[in-house]
């Protein structure tokens, strides 16, 4: 059985996320999808549970993807999941460059733990889960931007937020 791990922090999932999610789930018999608090992201707008319900939500309908939470290390995830490769999208030289850091560094850890780097889809490569919550913050419509089953849940999410602000 091929197993793959796709990380991120998930603030919100957009759906450049869940393409990269979907992409990988047709090349690789299980996907295990790693919801990493990150502590160096300054204004998370969601708790790591929020996250992980979110991320759920999204890849429902998906039968042989799961999303875990994950505090410590990637590899060291990946190696506990089994998984043959850790898969990640790239929108542009920037995220390439950084992630083939990660890569050495994770292959370092836990040698033979291969890193693909999956390209965004033209339609996604501007997404990232900073503008996702910008959008959020101005009340936008989010279904450009997160997937059908998350836009309704962030609603509920945030309004309940706004209203303990408000008390």
């Amino acid at each position: 059985m091929r197993t793959a791990v796709c990380s991120g922090s998930f603030d919100p999932i957009t759906l450049g996320h869940l393409d990269i999610i979907r992409r990988t789930a047709a090349c690789f018999d299980r996907v295990w999808v790693c919801v990493s608090p990150n502590a160096a992201k300054k204004n998370q707008m969601f708790t790591p549970e929020q996250k992980l319900l979110l991320v759920r939500a999204a890849v429902a309908e998906l039968p042989n993807v799961q999303a875990e939470l994950w505090p410590g290390l990637l590899a060291d995830y990946a190696a506990e999941r089994g998984a043959d490769a850790i898969v990640r999208g790239v929108r542009n030289a920037t995220d390439w460059d950084v992630e083939r850091e990660l890569a050495r560094i994770n292959a370092s850890i836990h040698p033979g733990l291969e890193t693909l780097l999956l390209p965004a889809a033209a339609e996604y490569e501007h997404f990232s889960s900073s503008m996702a919550r910008e959008m959020i913050r101005y009340g936008q419509p989010l279904e450009k931007y997160l997937p059908a089953a998350v836009a309704p849940l962030v609603r509920q999410l945030r309004g309940a937020e706004l209203k303990r602000e408000e008390a």
